[in-house]
């Protein structure tokens, strides 16, 4: 969301973004754009999501815009209302297919209930796009309306990388960036961790940051160091950090369409620090790693498979392989930027706002 706003923003356009506070919430950093935090009592479950929706709703009344957009289903129904009452767009931005997310799945009723909500949502959108192309087909498929996409692709820094090394450099780690979620191959990673020849370093919180740490523990991997957990990690931060990690992962489990079609800004965050990556072969990733060749794809989530593919690109693994790897992503980075998606971006606005210069945007 930030690559969007400062992108509307930076087009002339005033935006708001509108977030919640949770507990772990890092302080704002000032932005081109305005940012407002919701507090809610409930974190968590249904209560929050009733807390929440009415909270943005209440806040959303007072504001005026030229369109309002929404952020995935959860924040989808108060926004549609406050643009339905003041006769604005609905812009329906979805970062992924949340019905098909492995907390919905899991849930039939739950699930049902989000897919009536989407069924009510998109048609009603006069703007709807997505993160990448197969999803974009599959609401296509589903609502029979356009889809735009907008890759989540990480904004390209102009500094220079180093060559590519000759070999995986010794003292570098193993770097995963995101949620620590259901069905993001953590648990798998960390059971293949005894046998890495590495150390791995988490960044991020989630829902299994608890169940991860205590598995961490069990295995011996805190005691030893060998895996790290450093919480939540400011952006500046992140990509400085990323840029000295040895291998980047990108590992998910196919519990739902949602994450088989996915295309995780990590893998472009990897790529512009010429980081080599271990990455489930799914669609998305298979489509462009055989145009550009950056990472060694694994075809489950074995734990021998893990290690197999990580202590090749690991200190004493394969050198030619790794620097072939780091060489692509070095020529693949120009070519995949935020600077070319969001030509995109600005041209779905300008066609929907001819001659507007507020939008709003809520986010969950």
């Amino acid at each position: 969301m930030q690559r969007i706003c400062a992108s509307l923003a930076r087009a002339g356009y005033t935006v708001l973004l509108v977030g919640r506070q949770g507990p772990a919430s890092q302080p704002l950093c000032p932005q081109p754009y305005v940012q407002h935090r919701l507090r809610c009592f409930f974190q968590r479950g249904k209560i929050f999501y009733i807390e929440y929706n009415l909270r943005l709703l209440l806040f959303l009344a007072g504001q005026r815009a030229a369109a309002w957009c929404a952020i995935d289903l959860d924040t989808a129904l108060p926004v549609w209302l406050r643009a339905r009452l003041g006769g604005q767009p609905l812009v329906y931005d979805a970062h992924e297919l949340f019905t098909e997310v492995p907390e919905v799945v899991a849930r039939p009723r739950v699930q049902r209930l989000w897919r009536w909500v989407e069924n009510f949502i998109v048609p009603r959108a006069a703007l709807a796009y997505t993160v990448g192309p197969a999803l974009g087909r599959l609401f296509e498929q589903r609502h029979g309306r356009p889809f735009a996409v907008v890759r989540n692709i990480s904004r390209l820094a102009d500094e220079e990388l180093p060559p590519a090394p000759s070999a995986a450099p010794a003292g570098g780690f193993i770097l995963y960036q995101g949620a620590l979620n259901a069905g993001r191959g953590l648990e798998e990673l960390l059971a293949a961790m005894p046998h890495i020849h590495g150390r791995l370093v988490l960044c991020g919180e989630g829902d299994l940051s608890h169940s991860l740490r205590r598995q961490a523990k069990e295995l011996g991997l805190l005691e030893s160091g060998q895996v790290e957990f450093r919480g939540f990690v400011r952006p500046d931060e992140l990509r400085e950090l990323t840029r000295h990690a040895t291998v980047g992962v990108n590992l998910l489990r196919n519990v739902g369409l949602s994450y088989y079609y996915s295309l995780a800004n990590k893998f472009f965050d990897y790529l512009h620090a010429g980081v080599p990556q271990v990455v489930i072969d799914f669609p998305e990733y298979r489509t462009l790693n055989e145009q550009y060749d950056v990472a060694d794809l694994v075809p489950d989530l074995e734990p021998a498979t893990l290690a197999a593919a990580l202590n090749r690109l690991l200190p004493g693994g394969n050198a030619a392989r790794y620097q072939q790897l780091a060489e692509n992503a070095r020529r693949a980075r120009p070519l995949l930027s935020w600077q070319h998606e969001e030509q995109e971006l600005l041209r779905l606005y300008a066609a929907l706002l001819p001659n507007a210069q507020i939008a709003g945007a809520a986010g969950a």
